[in-house]
């Protein structure tokens, strides 16, 4: 596009060569630069999709020193960010090539304690009892479009109220192994690069440990993820385990819920059918986090209508 070679110009990549990258589940797209000023990623949104929420939470983060791309400049008109690029070592990656998992899932849980610490940006939007709702019903709308719907829902609205131990803090939203990067050159929390933040909001703080430990495109080990569990539970004395293990539960089913809803929407609406390969395990993640007593309603349910 014309407009897309003006704002490289304009900002110095006018004769870097551009080279796609793979995005994420959404319609987002990404191009590697290089031969430019400097290595720098091309993230190109489509009209639905704002480049300020993105932006705002980098400031955020880089505010507390941690490791988002430095936004090196971007048109909010025409939805273009040009961004650091931090390189290729995923979490996903570098434990396929035999990293210690320990470690690594160890300053992921260190890193996430330190966020929910922050004061959260003033402008995030709510991660409310609504939302949660709204993100579970994409199991009936699209996994399971034969199911009773108002059924499930009204399990949902007595259930989420449970999700609130703690007080609301900054919830990344998609805080797993494909969205981190590891950095061993740098020290403390930056050695891990952050990417896909943009959908942050105001909300629960086992979210993000849910996000991290049931992972949708990698198994995390039973024990690993619960020393992990541990780990949080250790820097967090303000949470009470046993209600926190309750809202992680909770949170965990409304998460692979909607994970299950979106991923058959990628591939009966979006035409993207690779995301049905990863159903197996989030079906699994689901069968698990409903042996939680607190979510026997839930588990009735399934079983009459649904076995997950």
């Amino acid at each position: 596009m014309i407009e897309t070679e003006d704002f490289l110009r304009k900002h110095g990549f006018g004769d870097a060569a551009r080279a796609p990258l793979a995005g994420d589940a959404s319609a987002r797209r990404y191009e590697r630069l290089t031969g430019g000023p400097q290595p720098a990623i091309l993230m190109l949104c489509p009209p639905q999709i704002r480049v300020e929420p993105f932006i705002s939470v980098a400031k955020w983060l880089h505010r507390w020193r941690k490791s988002a791309p430095q936004v090196l400049a971007s048109d909010a008109e025409m939805r273009h960010v040009l961004l650091e690029d931090l390189g290729d070592d995923l979490f996903s990656r570098v434990l396929a090539r035999g990293a210690d998992e320990t470690r690594l899932y160890g300053a992921a849980v260190d890193l996430l304690v330190d966020l929910q610490s922050r004061p959260p940006p003033v402008d995030l939007p709510a991660y409310d009892d609504a939302w949660l709702l709204r993100e579970a019903a994409l199991l009936t709308e699209w996994y399971a479009p034969d199911a009773p719907g108002d059924d499930y829902r009204a399990i949902w609205q007595d259930l989420l109220p449970h999700a609130r131990v703690g007080a609301d803090c900054f919830v990344y939203v998609d805080y797993h192994a494909d969205n981190l990067l590891w950095l061993p050159e740098r020290a403390g929390d930056a050695r891990i690069g952050l990417l896909d933040f943009q959908d942050a909001r105001l909300g629960p703080p086992a979210y993000d440990l849910v996000s991290l430990l049931e992972d949708a495109r990698r198994d995390v080990p039973p024990a690993l993820a619960e020393a992990m569990i541990e780990r949080y539970l250790a820097a967090r004395a303000d949470l009470a385990p046993e209600a926190f293990r309750a809202a992680y539960a909770l949170l965990g089913a409304q998460r692979n819920c909607k994970i299950l809803g979106l991923f058959s929407r990628l591939a009966r609406r979006d035409g993207k059918p690779a995301y049905l390969e990863l159903l197996p395990r989030v079906r699994g993640h689901l069968k698990r986090d409903l042996r939680h007593p607190l979510l026997a309603p839930l588990r009735v349910w399934f079983t009459h209508h649904l076995q997950p």
